[in-house]
């Protein structure tokens, strides 16, 4: 038997790009903050998590936020199989020194998987 064959790509469809997006998840969305990121979520009807990253000038230059976002990507991209299905996830960052990737990916996760169980706990109230 084969293990089902997982592509570790970022493709458009997985990106949360319109300002829309981004309006409704801030405003739907539920908010978890662990280090320098804070993360909102909210459901989406899709099969697959999208991601969407919020950077000030405060965080750094060009070069430090650009460092920042494609090690937040990479986080995501390695990580998209593993985290909850069908969920806008929107990041925001606060001003720190860039992390490891091994350190982002450990906060991503704590952080999508609390907000999956909240939404859980909201689904199951409204029942």
């Amino acid at each position: 038997m084969h293990a089902v064959e997982r592509r570790h790509t970022f493709p458009r469809t997985h990106r949360l790009r319109s300002k829309l997006d981004f309006s409704a998840v801030f405003d739907a969305g539920i908010r978890q903050s662990r280090g320098p990121l804070t993360v909102l979520a909210r459901p989406n009807d899709l099969p697959h998590p999208r991601l969407g990253l919020s950077l000030s000038r405060r965080v750094g230059n060009a070069v430090r936020r650009n460092r920042i976002k494609r090690l937040l990507r990479e986080a995501f991209r390695l990580m998209q199989h593993d985290l909850p299905r069908g969920y806008d996830i929107v990041v925001i960052v606060r001003p720190h020194e860039p992390l490891i990737l091994a350190e982002y990916q450990r906060l991503l996760s704590a952080l999508v998987v609390k907000l999956h169980q909240e939404w859980e706990k909201r689904s199951a109230a409204e029942k």
